[in-house]
């Protein structure tokens, strides 16, 4: 399986950027592809995403989660489409935030095999990230929080 891994530094605290990042609803904001997340219980997520025209639908399975440190999931093994990720929190200072995304993926089919193939994931992943940034620093706050731990 394919591994990206990306990190960007957001000018928020810690707790506002993991309170974002739980609000797993939120991802089309922010999220190139993400047509909609619907958080089904605390540990479980169902995903409608489209790549190159190929609409995905999935679930997946929060499988570790720490407050202002990390989420991690995984697909469940049911599903057709293949992923683990982890994205953590580091506090560098009381305003900034790094937030690095790691993801293994098993591209399906042609279009996911090419875009694997020329980039064009590991570059969807950094402007996601991107957008990520700019989405919780222009808000100046989060949308809500979910403080639980799975």
């Amino acid at each position: 399986m394919p591994t990206v891994q990306e990190s960007i530094r957001v000018d928020v605290p810690v707790r506002a950027a993991y309170n974002q990042w739980t609000q797993f609803e939120e991802f089309p904001e922010f999220m190139e592809g993400v047509d909609s997340i619907e958080q089904r219980s605390p540990a479980m997520t169902h995903w409608v995403t489209k790549f190159g025209g190929a609409k995905r639908e999935f679930d997946a399975r929060i499988t570790d989660q720490v407050p202002d440190e990390r989420v991690a999931w995984s697909t469940v093994e049911s599903s057709d489409i293949r992923q683990a990720g982890v994205v953590a929190f580091d506090a560098v200072d009381d305003q900034h935030t790094d937030v690095s995304l790691t993801l293994d993926y098993d591209p399906q089919g042609i279009v996911e095999s090419v875009g694997d193939r020329t980039g064009f994931i590991h570059k969807q992943i950094k402007d996601d990230l991107v957008r990520f940034k700019h989405f919780i620093e222009e808000r100046g706050s989060e949308t809500g929080a979910w403080r639980g731990r799975v």
